[in-house]
């Protein structure tokens, strides 16, 4: 059985990690260098780094950032927003990113998740997929950090993008991003239960039971947190502890240095 993950999100803007409820209400956390080093001693197995305003800005990512992060750190990270062409993949990569997570551009440009992972491998490039539900049985695909609807159904973009070339998927639910009840168990279940592609679940993170509820019956891969980590709730090795013994495999911190 592969290990399943445990990955802290970075979400950055103007420079500094920031956070937010339901992608709005966003305060000032701490540097992203600083805070990617210590995650990385902690034991998480990945990072995700996301420009959150990038693609809304119409402007590049912070590759100053994204090199200066990769010579601190001994673990891969994905680095997403604001990526709309193979180039721009190609400058994520070469600044040290292991992998790129494409959002609002692939859906825009759907051959773009093609292209780049016929270019660089499909391993390296990520789907990112922000949901929020619209009606009482659907979730809509948004764009631009979850400011537009395009009433497209996240499930069939998902079974879409593996097609396209995504060699991994992460469903970010915005309707409990932030609020620490709990993932979206159903929607990440649903998914995985229609792909051959790791998904990675995001969004909802609270206490340690909600960890090992998606990585089982929401059949994720990888669990995707920010602020239980940021702000200290939640250690990197209590909760692999914690997952151990519920019987869920993962990689000890003894072993991630």
């Amino acid at each position: 059985m592969l290990a399943k993950r445990i990955i802290p999100c970075l979400d950055v803007n103007n420079g500094r990690v920031v956070k937010g409820k339901k992608f709005q209400d966003i305060q000032d956390v701490d540097d992203p260098v600083k805070l990617a080093k210590q995650y990385s001693d902690k034991g998480a197995d990945e990072l995700v780094f996301y420009d959150i305003t990038a693609s809304s800005d119409n402007r590049n990512i912070f590759l100053d950032i994204v090199e200066k992060v990769a010579a601190e750190i001994t673990i891969p990270f994905t680095v997403g927003g604001g990526i709309r062409t193979v180039d721009d993949v190609h400058r994520v990569l070469r600044a040290g990113a292991d992998k790129v997570s494409i959002n609002s551009a692939a859906v825009k440009n759907p051959s773009l998740l093609t292209e780049a992972a016929l270019k660089f491998g499909s391993q390296c490039i990520v789907l990112s997929i922000d949901t929020k539900t619209t009606t009482e049985n659907e979730c809509s695909v948004f764009l631009n950090g979850g400011r537009v609807n395009t009433n497209i159904n996240a499930i069939e973009w998902a079974i879409q993008g593996e097609k396209l070339g995504a060699g991994e998927l992460v469903i970010n639910a915005m309707d409990v991003d932030g609020v620490k009840d709990g993932y979206h168990v159903s929607l990440t279940k649903q998914i995985a239960e229609q792909v051959n592609v790791p998904i990675v679940a995001s969004g909802g993170a609270g206490k340690m039971e909600h960890f090992a509820t998606i990585l089982n019956e929401g059949k994720a891969d990888a669990a995707l947190a920010a602020s239980v980590f940021h702000y200290n709730e939640i250690s990197i090795p209590d909760l692999k502890d914690y997952l151990v013994r519920n019987n869920i495999a993962i990689r000890s911190v003894k072993t991630c240095k």
